[in-house]
């Protein structure tokens, strides 16, 4: 699963471009299957990808256009996929988005995720074999939320508690 330390994210943006361009060719933050967000508020940058999570929400798909690899990550399948919309709405994250009516979501690209190795500051991880956070908690929250506004929450929700943690230490 990826795992994100946003203590140390400086906001570069380096992992959506190469996953942008791994997966499509192009350099564009809207091809990326990660997203980087500046929460300016709370002195926060982090990316939010799909982490695995326990639930896996996404997988509800009515069509069964989605599954899960051996890694752990959610596989989509373009020939089944009717574009229905339920698996954006389902994940509480947004690390799912229809965009030009292609379903973007982190494939772990292939076992060796590209956007670890261009995170130079080691914010971005992939440890293979464990099993990813629930996110029940924020999941009736973010239920009738956009894409951009869940990924929004999710950082908020993180950033604040890191946000604590540097508070209570330089008190």
């Amino acid at each position: 699963m990826i795992q994100v330390d946003l203590h140390k994210c400086t906001g570069c943006k380096k992992c959506e471009v190469v996953c942008a361009f791994f997966h499509t060719g192009k350099v564009s933050n809207r091809l990326a299957r990660i997203k980087v967000l500046n929460l300016y508020e709370l002195g926060i940058d982090g990316p939010v990808v799909c982490i695995q999570c326990e639930e896996k929400y996404c997988l509800k798909c009515p069509e069964e256009a989605l599954s899960l690899g051996s890694l752990g990550q959610i596989i989509v399948s373009p020939t089944v996929c009717t574009l229905c919309g339920v698996c954006e709405k389902a994940c509480p994250m947004g690390a799912i988005e229809i965009y030009e009516n292609i379903v973007y979501v982190c494939d772990l690209c292939g076992g060796k995720p590209k956007c670890v190795g261009a995170c130079t500051e080691g914010a971005i991880t992939f440890a293979e074999g464990k099993h990813g956070p629930s996110l029940d908690s924020i999941q009736k929250e973010t239920n009738k939320k956009s894409p951009n506004q869940k990924r929004l929450y999710y950082l908020k929700k993180l950033g604040a508690s890191l946000r604590e943690k540097w508070s209570r230490k330089h008190a």
